[in-house]
């Protein structure tokens, strides 16, 4: 579930008076490695140089630098993509170095190539969906602080900043920021503000103050480069490939590397937002229930992967409370739309819930290796915080 700062105080990354501790129940979300030991890197570290935009490596400040990687994968976004890279160019505190990966998309490719000078446009080198494409950029960046902004995101003028003040302390090693929904319609009056994480924004129930989480939502989250690579990056499988709205993939990664280091903090700062489209398609019961499906789908493979307690930690004190204020809250006398918001809020958790147990019925044949055998060649790609 990702955050929102509307005039309705309605933040989706555990944004609510009604402080509730939030878990990225989120579209999107993994991360390309195993949790074993043994298990090899998601990504590939490539120490060719990109054409691009040189960095200077001799920084006069003790500031860390920042890269913020774009993923893509399709030219029906042109226009949010122009948004998102132009939100970056219009940062107070100038990014370092901005990537743009495109995932298994050639035409993409040719027109961002040629868009976006100053810009380093990859192509995505492992396999193809969101978390092959974060690997690629996470490998190629070439600073401190790697950033991750939704292609139809667009950043507050002030977000490097916000994000990048967290990191003087060294136990920080991620901080996420706040995720507004930008209702290309408006926002439908059932459609419950708990809920927002449907759409990859931050939800009511995630913290309004900059507060530890346990993991992010993926269209406004960094990490300190060096911990994405210890921990061996994304799972490739796990997360978004074009339009399937699988996902977890970053509350995955987010559990493996507090497991890796257990006083790593993960830090959601609030003032480090970002407005996120939600096309008219995403504003239907249709696509509602059909993410919310997904998500279950998703938590079972997270749970499958590493421990059942932590990997649902978020959701249960979602369930006891978030869930119940929301409801009573839908059934208050003269709410406009009351008893519809109450149905979504009961048809979105029995149909999260359905997902689950169907997931955790039905392990993927052979995924573990086909997840292990792309990072060991180098590559071939939200919810609750």
């Amino acid at each position: 579930m990702n955050t929102e700062t509307d005039t309705e105080t309605d933040t989706g990354t555990d944004i609510d008076t009604e402080t509730d501790t939030g878990t990225d129940i989120d579209t999107e979300t993994d991360t390309g490695t195993d949790i074993d030991t043994e298990t090899d890197t998601g990504i590939d570290i490539d120490t060719e140089t990109d054409t691009g935009t040189d960095i200077d490596t001799e920084t006069p400040t003790d500031a860390p630098s920042l890269t913020v990687v774009v993923c893509a994968y399709t030219l029906d976004r042109w226009d949010d993509l122009r948004t998102a890279i132009g939100s970056l160019r219009d940062q107070r505190r100038p990014v370092e170095e901005t990537v743009l990966v495109v995932d298994h998309c050639p035409e993409l490719y040719a027109r961002a190539s040629a868009a976006f000078p100053g810009v380093r446009v990859l192509e995505n080198r492992e396999r193809q969906g969101l978390s092959g494409a974060r690997n690629t950029g996470v490998a190629t960046a070439r600073c401190d602080i790697v950033a991750f902004l939704d292609d139809d995101a667009a950043a507050d003028p002030d977000w490097s900043t916000r994000l990048l003040d967290r990191y003087a302390d060294r136990a920080v090693v991620g901080v996420g920021g706040l995720v507004r929904p930008w209702w290309v319609t408006r926002r439908p009056v059932w459609f419950p503000r708990e809920f927002d994480w449907v759409v990859g924004c931050s939800y009511r129930g995630l913290p309004e103050r900059t507060s530890p989480v346990r993991n992010f939502i993926g269209a406004n989250m960094s990490f300190r480069r060096a911990e994405v690579i210890a921990a061996g990056g994304f799972r490739t499988d796990l997360g978004r490939v074009g339009k399937r709205p699988l996902g977890c993939e970053e509350t995955e990664l987010c559990l493996r590397v507090a497991a890796r280091r257990p006083s790593a903090v993960l830090l959601h700062e609030p003032a480090a937002a970002v407005r996120h489209r939600v096309p008219a398609a995403r504003a239907t019961w249709a696509y509602f229930l059909a993410r919310c499906y997904a998500e279950g789908l998703s938590k079972a493979r997270v749970a499958q992967l590493g421990s059942t307690r932590a990997a649902l930690s978020s959701e249960r004190a979602y369930l006891r409370s978030t869930v119940p204020r929301a409801f009573v809250r839908a059934l208050w006398p003269g709410r406009p739309g009351g008893l519809r918001t109450a149905s979504a809020l009961v048809g979105g958790v029995g149909v999260t819930v359905a997902g689950y147990a169907v997931g955790r019925a039905r392990r993927p044949a052979g995924a573990d290796a086909g997840a292990r055998a792309d990072m060991g060649a180098g590559g071939a790609d939200g919810g609750l915080p």
